[in-house]
């Protein structure tokens, strides 16, 4: 018999040492004789309830009761019923007598009395939750009275608890039974466990046992009574005590008073019907509660509704109590994003509710939800992420940024979208510090060497502020290969302004991973070449870079010279580095965008970017930078005659990691030539001075050789050597050294020849003493000489020094 008694709990375990669960400490109070206690998953450790009952026998009334409940509610589901897990029952023995206990385990809830001090609510707040709690187990009777044709008969406060997520669910099934209306000369009872209901709790014609009227009722007639007596214990406060005491309405609220009057009504038939209580619009109709139901059902709204709610409910939820807003809001929200049933204004809220979690909630409840959104195809939903990075960037850890987080976002890098591809570039800046060396040097550098040949100007001029603020996180091997050349070859030598002024301060903001050497042969003649340039903004900061690293140089200088070591150490960097970091920062994370995600496809986020550059600098030509248009293509035209190259192409959506990338290693020089400079070099008055000095003159007429000479001797120099800029294509041709997989490495500039060749001249000279006597420029004349620089352009190559020097080469051993 009892195992037969077990197989009706549906048990599926022999006994409580095999019941899957720990049970916990027991809650103060529980309906009926039941025993709730807190316990965790043997599994998993996640949290449940286990309810007990235990009694003398296996025939013991409460324990056929219990089996009653613990079978209805295994086959009655309804969101605001309580959810069943699983069930047990077990024979122990207490001294001498035997012991039946029957365990039902369920989600984990908390008796509604005691969730209600835990929460504290009071005024307007109160009335919200409790308006949206009735609301839900006026949802739960209603149910099982007209559509399942039950009665549960015991509805009260002890009988509704509470889950983590603050929804009232209804429980204690144990007197439920079918609504016997059809039978009406029936004069049995129609609840066969009505004993166990409390006397304070049933209406005149129960308490009467009446059973014939009790059927010739409606189904609802018995629940519709403990509905008002639940709704009297809870603005009361107090457990009923007499049936009397429902009588006293002084704590019901008036909007709700009707309702409640009607519910307990002494004639059973013109009871309130529970389904109609839920009409009530001006009890229901609440903040919290229109909220939670907009939530509900929001696969049945249009796009058009969800963007206005969207939107609205960042500022709706400071509104609402913040227990709620965390337990009940946030999940909801976190699950319609993770579905697509909500749109992209809800991230924003989303990470608005979630501001306010500890480190450890926003860990369990907001991030999941955000890597799972990376993967996201909704174009909208990714440019809300890229946009509130700094939200939640911090709280993503290294593992997650590297394995989870970048992968998707690396694909932005490729779109077809310019305002996608800034915001991909703008999230390295909290991404790349917490990206693996080989994530770095394998990918990121790639796609930022496209970029830094985009055809937006703004995206060229923030990629070489990204390099600039990422170089710390790059190892040296890395920093050597990459900075310099990317700060030289291509920011310097960029026909927008504010690239080549950002170039200018990436260099002095990352002047300490440079050695002297580098300073002297490659740095300081590529910034000396714009304190002639047009632009005044750039002029100025190539000035304050020039006495900069020409500082750095001397304290070489002056550390070589009192320390015979003769070795390039590290020098410190100077003091303005800092500003340069500030103002990258500020550029990166600008905030007042005019693009809209909505106008993805416009390339219109630059301006503000340039407009930032120029801001930044300690002598600012604001006028000039206001005239530039960094999405305008006529404007661009203006600056130069030679385009920028064209983006990469990419597929729609997040674009493909490899599309652009993969193709280009076939090229040598990995698309870092395309950049040229902006006029040709012309010769210079001090040129022809030089040869003319010469001991050899030609038999060419002078203003032959002052015209026609500097271009044949240019010429044979880009034959001859490498190019100082480090993007010379007979260099890159004839060695394979550079590594495909280097980004920046074939345009890496080739050792300085300089000084080995002024030891040729040492060595092989017969003109005396004094080397330079032969090229030694002639007397200054009356009418005076022209500039050296004046007629070199921007971009143009320090080449006159070098000629000179080959000339003499040449003129030297001609007459040895």
């Amino acid at each position: 018999m009892l195992k037969f008694l077990k197989g009706v709990v549906a048990g599926s375990g022999a006994g409580l040492k095999d019941l899957p669960y720990n049970i916990g400490e027991p809650y103060s109070s529980a309906w009926g004789s039941w025993v709730h206690y807190r316990g965790t998953s043997k599994d998993d450790g996640a949290p449940v309830s286990i309810f007990s009952l235990s009694g003398s026998s296996a025939n013991d009334g409460h324990l056929v009761a219990g089996r009653n409940g613990v079978k209805r509610l295994r086959t009655v589901r309804h969101p605001n019923i309580l959810s069943f897990l699983h069930s047990t029952e077990a024979e122990t023995l207490d001294g001498s007598t035997t012991k039946v206990t029957i365990y039902i385990v369920t989600e984990p809830v908390m008796p509604l009395s005691e969730k209600i001090k835990e929460l504290g609510l009071e005024g307007s707040q109160r009335d919200e939750y409790y308006a949206w709690g009735l609301h839900r187990i006026s949802k739960a009777v209603s149910f099982l009275n007209n559509d399942c044709k039950l009665v549960h008969g015991n509805v009260c406060m002890a009988s509704v608890v509470v889950t983590q997520t603050l929804d009232w669910k209804l429980h204690a099934f144990d007197v439920l039974s079918e609504y016997d209306g059809n039978n009406e000369a029936a004069t049995g009872p129609m609840l066969q466990y009505e004993w166990l209901i409390g006397t304070q709790y049933k209406s005149m014609e129960l308490s009467k046992s009446d059973w014939s009227a009790i059927r010739k009722s409606p189904p609802w007639a018995l629940d519709s009574w403990g509905l008002g007596c639940l709704i009297y214990e809870l603005f009361s406060g107090m457990k009923l005590g007499r049936t009397e005491e429902l009588r006293n309405t002084a704590n019901i609220p008036k909007s709700l008073l009707q309702d409640y009057q009607r519910l307990l009504s002494s004639m059973p038939s013109r009871r309130l019907n529970p389904s109609k209580l839920l009409e009530n619009s001006e009890y229901f109709q609440n903040k919290l509660v229109e909220t939670i139901q907009f939530m509900e059902v929001l696969n049945l709204k249009d796009s058009v509704e969800k963007d206005t709610f969207f939107r609205k409910l960042p500022n709706l939820a400071d509104q609402l109590p913040r227990q709620i807003v965390q337990k009940k809001l946030l999940p909801l929200l976190a699950s319609a994003l993770e579905y697509g049933s909500a749109t992209a204004p809800a991230l924003t809220a989303l990470l608005k509710m979630g501001s306010c979690l500890s480190p450890e909630e926003y860990g369990v409840k907001i991030l999941p939800t955000i890597l799972k959104l990376f993967g996201s195809n909704d174009r909208a939903i990714r440019v809300g992420l890229l946009q509130h990075i700094d939200q939640y960037g911090e709280s993503l850890s290294a593992q997650m940024v590297d394995e989870q987080v970048y992968p998707h976002v690396a694909n932005g890098f490729s779109d077809t979208s310019a305002f996608l591809r800034e915001l991909t570039l703008k999230s390295m800046l909290v991404l790349a510090p917490k990206l693996s060396q080989r994530t770095i040097s394998g990918s990121l550098l790639k796609f930022l060497s496209k970029l830094q040949v985009d055809e937006e100007p703004a995206i060229r001029t923030n990629t070489t502020i990204l390099l600039g603020n990422i170089a710390s996180h790059l190892n040296d091997g890395t920093r050597k290969r990459v900075l310099i050349n990317a700060f030289t070859v291509r920011a310097l030598r960029d026909t927008f302004s504010p690239a080549r002024g950002a170039g200018i301060m990436a260099l002095t903001a990352t002047s300490s991973y440079y050695d002297a050497t580098e300073i002297a042969t490659r740095i300081l003649p590529n910034i000396v070449v714009l304190t002639i340039d047009p632009d005044s903004d750039v002029r100025s900061k190539a000035f304050q870079a020039v006495e900069q690293f020409l500082q750095l140089v001397k304290q070489f200088h002056e550390k070589t010279s009192g320390d015979d070591t003769g070795a390039a150490g590290a020098h410190s960097s100077m003091p303005g580095n800092a500003s340069l970091l500030g103002w990258a920062m500020s550029s990166l994370t600008l905030k007042g965008k005019s693009s809209e995600p909505s106008t993805l496809a416009s390339t219109g986020s630059g301006a503000p970017l340039s407009s930032s550059i120029s801001n930044a600098s300690s002598v600012t030509d604001e006028a000039n930078v206001a005239q530039v248009r960094v999405n305008s293509r006529t404007d661009l035209a203006d600056l130069s005659d030679n385009p920028p190259p064209a983006s990469p192409t990419s597929t729609d959506g997040w674009g493909d990691l490899d599309n652009g990338i993969r193709g280009e290693q076939d090229n040598d020089k990995d698309g870092w030539d395309d950049i040229e400079p902006l006029e040709e070099p012309r010769p210079s008055a001090a040129l022809a001075s030089i040869q003319a000095a010469q001991k050899r003159p030609v038999s060419a007429p002078k203003t032959q050789a002052s015209n026609s000479r500097p271009k044949s001797t240019l010429k044979a120099s880009k034959d001859d050597d490498d190019d100082l800029w480090g993007d010379a294509a007979s260099n890159t041709k004839s060695s394979k050294a550079v590594d495909e997989d280097d980004p920046w490495g074939a345009i890496a500039a080739p050792v300085p020849k300089s000084s080995s060749k002024s030891l040729n001249l040492k060595s092989s000279a017969s003109v005396g003493d004094d080397l330079w006597a032969s090229i030694a420029a002639p007397p200054p004349t009356a009418g005076g000489s022209r500039p050296l620089s004046g007629a070199r352009g921007r971009g143009a190559k320090p080449a006159a020094p070098r000629l000179g020097a080959q000339r003499i080469n040449r003129t030297s051993s001609g007459t040895s």
